[in-house]
């Protein structure tokens, strides 16, 4: 992969199309070459410090595992377990952070606190997700479907449901690829990105010729309040079969996970033969492989 001037991954607007091309490349490289039993040791003797202020299980595993199979050793911090949760600014953490490890990934509820931890580190900063951004998973995703249909250039992309953190990273880095990205939401819960190819409030409108119908959660942490009033307002956007029916006959359906099974997508396509969950899952874990060698190799 050729060396990239990027210090951090925030919101994904740091890559370039042909970043954004050589990484999806080396992904499948290290997925490859893994499934052939070979290592890459290109974190050898390194740490990777690996910030967790909210659950997580793929994102958790996949940088762990990730870091692991690269010769580095991760170093898994918990919000409550850091000085951050007692009150030292993020700046002061990233200050010294900077002079341990290799990178510091975080997985936040603050878009904040992950600026100002990048502002100031002296090492590469990756979001692994925040209220704003999920640029981790939308490079899976995107990896997902060139696997799937060969090139990314000209797929129409429908995202189902709340315009949230993993809409806004599958638009900014969809729309990178060459692809086509759609959001369809209720009234309330649009996205709002100039980026995106159309927003819809009619998600059959929006599936017509669909490569990939994306489906999310309706609840995301943080938004247990309204749990109730969100699942009666996206009950229309689920993604099911007479939603696919609308779609291209060779559209695959995604979901970032955890999934619910009769709220956001039925279990008839979730764990169906047009699912393409499960890849995207897994490629997680060559993704941030790749990301990781772009900013610390």
């Amino acid at each position: 992969m050729r060396r990239f001037l990027m210090r951090h991954l925030i919101s994904g607007e740091e890559l370039d199309r042909g970043a954004l091309e050589a990484l999806l490349d080396r992904a499948v490289e290290l997925k490859s070459a893994r499934a052939a039993g070979i290592g890459h040791r290109s974190l050898q003797g390194r740490s990777v410090a690996l910030v967790f202020e909210r659950p997580s299980t793929r994102t958790r595993v996949s940088f762990e595992v990730g870091v692991a199979e690269l010769g580095g050793t991760p170093i898994v911090l918990r919000g409550k377990e850091m000085q951050l949760s007692r009150g030292e600014s993020p700046g002061d953490t990233a200050r010294v952070l900077s002079r341990w490890v290799a990178a510091i990934a975080i997985r936040s509820g603050s878009d904040r606190v992950v600026e100002e931890l990048a502002k100031n580190a002296t090492v590469p900063v990756i979001n692994a997700l925040t209220p704003a951004h999920h640029p981790c998973q939308a490079l899976a995703d995107l990896m997902t479907l060139r696997e799937r249909f060969g090139s990314l250039q000209g797929l129409r992309i429908v995202y189902v449901g709340d315009g949230n953190n993993v809409a806004r990273s599958l638009v900014i880095l969809g729309a990178m690829a060459g692809a086509e990205v759609v959001v369809a939401s209720p009234v309330g819960y649009e996205l709002n990105d100039d980026r995106a190819a159309a927003e819809l409030s009619d998600p059959f409108k929006a599936a017509v010729g669909a490569d990939c119908l994306y489906a999310d959660v309706w609840v995301s942490m943080g938004d247990e309040e309204t749990s109730e009033q969100r699942r009666r307002d996206l009950r229309p956007y689920q993604v099911n079969r007479e939603l696919l029916a609308a779609a291209s006959d060779r559209a695959v359906v995604l979901h970032c996970l955890p999934a619910h099974p009769g709220e956001e997508i039925t279990a008839e396509l979730l764990y169906g033969e047009r699912s393409a969950v499960w890849d995207q899952a897994e490629n997680r874990l060559h993704a941030q492989k790749a990301l990781l060698e772009l900013l610390c190799a």
